[in-house]
């Protein structure tokens, strides 16, 4: 008998500040967050308010739309990268440069307590707890999450709303 796989608690960071010919930033987030509801291996999808953010790269793009997304998962961790890669690629993601502009961004925040350290993927995402418009939304759907032991809440940046508004 196949033993069953274990569901992850994992959070991912949406975002971006393109629009295409396939919507806005809001709404790539928003087609994200529903093929997410619609994936098989992913339950229990529930997503952080939006927030508008400042460009932590060049400054000369739009503000950026932002969101963080909790979800269950029997996906092990690089798979999730996959299908995180996967959301980008329906918005027509383009690289054009290092922190720069992008229709949608999708990132593996945290796969349960996990680490993971790998070339294509680490877990907890490095900065996550230097950056605002990830622990803001990421403190809106839970509070008591921790990264590296610590509790958002203990986090300097998870109480600074510099450069950064609720939108919904």
């Amino acid at each position: 008998m196949e033993k069953a796989s274990t569901s992850k608690r994992c959070y991912l960071g949406l975002g971006g500040n393109l629009t295409n010919e396939l919507g806005s930033p809001s709404q790539h987030i928003h087609n994200a967050i529903q093929s997410l509801e619609a994936h098989p291996k992913v339950t229990q999808v529930k997503a952080s308010s939006l927030y508008a953010s400042k460009p932590m790269g060049p400054q000369d793009q739009p503000d950026f739309i932002n969101a963080v997304v909790e979800i269950e998962t029997t996906l092990k961790p690089h798979d999730l990268l996959s299908l995180c890669q996967q959301l980008e690629q329906q918005a027509q993601r383009v690289r054009l440069r290092h922190w720069g502009e992008r229709s949608l961004d999708v990132d593996v925040l945290l796969y349960g307590d996990e680490q993971v350290n790998s070339p294509t993927l680490t877990v907890p995402h490095p900065g996550i707890t230097q950056r605002n418009f990830v622990l803001m939304p990421l403190a809106e759907l839970n509070p008591t999450v921790k990264i590296n032991g610590i509790t958002i809440a203990d986090l300097e940046q998870s109480q600074d709303w510099s450069g950064l508004s609720r939108l919904s």
